[in-house]
């Protein structure tokens, strides 16, 4: 029962691990392309999210919008926002949707 317990605490912190450096990356690419217009909490209240009118990402507008439609945006760009399908990966892309939600906050 022991030896049980040790190597699921060992999984555990394993996966803690794992999903933690799996988000490092999405954090990054968000700090880097994202947060000028979106800001850093996702609330884009930057200048530039306030001259081309950016919705915050707890809007209600943008906590209705499936993860499809989201993916698309960031893929092919909307209005001023640049497309990103040719400077990140789909593997990249789906990480930043899954950032973009733990900005979000839902009431």
């Amino acid at each position: 029962m022991n030896i049980v317990l040790r190597v699921s605490a060992c999984l555990l912190w394993v996966g803690a691990a794992a999903y933690a450096s799996a988000q490092q990356p999405a954090a990054s690419v968000y700090k880097t392309n994202c947060a000028p217009c979106h800001g850093a909490t996702g609330d884009a209240n930057t200048p530039a999210g306030k001259t081309f009118k950016v919705p915050s990402f707890s809007s209600d507008v943008v906590l209705k919008e499936p993860d499809a439609h989201l993916l698309q945006v960031a893929k092919d760009g909307k209005g001023k926002m640049p497309a990103w399908h040719d400077k990140l990966s789909e593997d990249q892309l789906k990480d930043l949707i899954t950032y973009i939600h733990t900005l979000q906050k839902k009431s």
